[in-house]
């Protein structure tokens, strides 16, 4: 995860709530076992924490829970999971505040990422492109999901929809919005 100067969230996770498993799955509407595959396969790990043994839990971040959800349209729209990959190397490139801005355009084999309406336009006027996610569209839904999910922040279980240090939340403070 990338950061800016603007962002009190530290690449390693340090000061982001991590979510367990169970919730990230709930947030990203995909099961356990598609979370396990990916995490060991490292189409997405963890941001917060890795397992490091029996018995740790790993811990998504808002970002992860993001992009996993992206991953899940991606799938049900038929896209190959090697395409996927690709993709989602990608978004791991880009910093956050981008992604918010960007349209993920695929028919069902390529995926294109579209920053503008034109680009869009372009894509279609070529006579690619079926269908499209807007990734700040997703975004909104995982944060909505989120709010009323259990977290952990530095060891203690909290609730982002109270006092929320989720990316976006401290992002938010930090622009004084």
């Amino acid at each position: 995860m990338e950061n800016d100067v603007t962002s009190p969230v530290t690449h390693d996770g340090q000061n982001e709530i991590g979510y367990r498993g169970a919730t990230a799955c709930s947030a990203a509407g995909i099961s356990y076992r598609q979370l396990d595959y990916w995490a060991r396969t490292g189409l997405l790990e963890p941001s917060v924490r890795t397992a490091s043994g029996s018995g740790t839990a790993r811990l998504y971040g808002f970002r992860d829970i993001l992009v996993l959800k992206i991953v899940k349209r991606l799938l049900d729209a038929g896209v190959s999971l090697q395409n996927i990959r690709t993709a989602v190397n990608h978004l791991r490139s880009r910093g956050v505040t981008e992604l918010e801005s960007i349209t993920l355009m695929s028919d069902g084999a390529s995926i294109y990422e579209c920053a503008s309406p034109d680009e869009i336009i372009d894509l279609l006027q070529g006579g690619q492109g079926v269908f499209g996610i807007a990734v700040g569209k997703v975004w909104h839904e995982v944060e909505g999901s989120l709010a009323s999910l259990q977290g952990e922040f530095n060891g203690e279980i909290v609730t982002a929809g109270g006092e929320s240090n989720d990316e976006l939340s401290l992002r938010r403070k930090a622009k004084g919005a």
